[in-house]
Order: structure tokens, then C-alpha cells, then sequence
């Protein structure tokens, strides 16, 4: 006859009772580790094989992210302000420029980010550039991203399809 808990009481189960007051499971292998119930219990443990080591993920570089936001600014995919937090000085002024004009809207396809390349003139800063189809049309972004102090990268120039005009107060 089983043994049932009196009434109003919970039944002792490995989540219930307080360590050490249950018997160990039967047929338990101290050689691995693993504890398995015998084939016929209904509510046996499954028995987990070792993990296997996990590969690191690779991180996307900065470049990389940033061609992707610079791209759907341009596209007009996202607003201009979304970039206030990852612009500096007057790289944000020649990206709402460029935003007005709309350069890669188009009523084709969207535009597509097909190579992305950079240069590391020194440790904590990056040039970078990106060729992007506009449909039977490839045209060239380049800018730069620095390192803060805080350890965030922000964009410090942008240029599409070649060199910016100088501005009034570059003079």
C-alpha cells in the first residue's frame, strides 16, 4: 500500500524536502556525476550528456554597425536624430545635410551595404568606408569613428559619394 501524506500536508518530493532527507535515486553512478532512475520509473531524470564547449560569438565591428546606421539614416528609414547619441561635433550637421537631400531614397529597391572596409590611422579610431548598390547604381560612404573616454565609438565625419563642400566657418 503506498504511503500517502496526512491531509492539509505536502508529499515530500526532491523540491519539497529539506536537503539530505531523501534517499539517493536508485542505480546512481558516483563516477559521473549523474543520478538516473531505473528504466521502469515513470518520472525518471533524463540523463544530459556533457556540454560541449560554446564557441565564442564573434562581435560585429564598429564599422559595421555604424555603416548599418548611417544607411538607413540616409535611406530614410530612420530619423536623423537617432544618430544624436553616436555623432560628434559637426559630423551630426553634415549627416542632416545629407538627410534633407534624401541621397539614397529611391523608388527602386532599397539601398544594400556591399563592402564595408576600414583603415586604423591609430588605436581608437577608425576610417572606414562602404560601397552601397542603389539598383543598377553603386555609390561610396566614407567616415571616421572614434573611441570616447566612456568606451563608446562615435562617428566624427560622414561623406557621401565623394568629398564634402567646405562649410562657411571652416575658412
Amino acid at each position: 500500500m503506498p504511503r500517502t501524506a496526512p491531509p492539509g500536508t505536502r508529499p515530500q518530493t526532491p523540491r519539497t524536502a529539506p536537503p539530505g532527507t531523501l534517499p539517493p535515486a536508485p542505480h546512481a553512478h558516483p563516477a559521473d556525476g549523474l543520478r538516473t532512475a531505473a528504466p521502469h520509473t515513470p518520472h525518471a531524470p533524463l540523463r544530459v550528456p556533457p556540454q560541449t564547449p560554446r564557441r565564442p560569438v564573434p562581435q560585429p565591428r564598429p564599422t559595421d554597425l555604424f555603416a548599418e546606421r548611417l544607411l538607413l539614416v540616409l535611406s530614410g528609414r530612420r530619423p536623423v536624430h537617432s544618430m544624436l547619441g553616436y555623432t560628434l561635433g559637426h559630423a551630426y550637421d553634415d549627416l542632416t545635410r545629407l538627410a534633407e537631400t534624401g541621397p539614397l531614397r529611391s523608388p527602386g529597391p532599397r539601398p544594400v551595404l556591399r563592402d564595408i572596409g576600414y583603415y586604423e590611422p591609430r588605436p581608437g579610431a577608425f576610417e572606414a568606408f562602404a560601397r552601397i548598390r542603389t539598383g543598377d547604381r553603386l555609390r561610396a560612404m566614407a567616415f571616421r569613428l572614434e573611441l570616447g573616454r566612456d568606451r563608446r565609438w562615435r562617428c566624427t565625419a560622414v561623406e557621401l559619394d565623394g568629398p564634402r563642400r567646405p562649410r562657411a566657418d571652416d575658412d
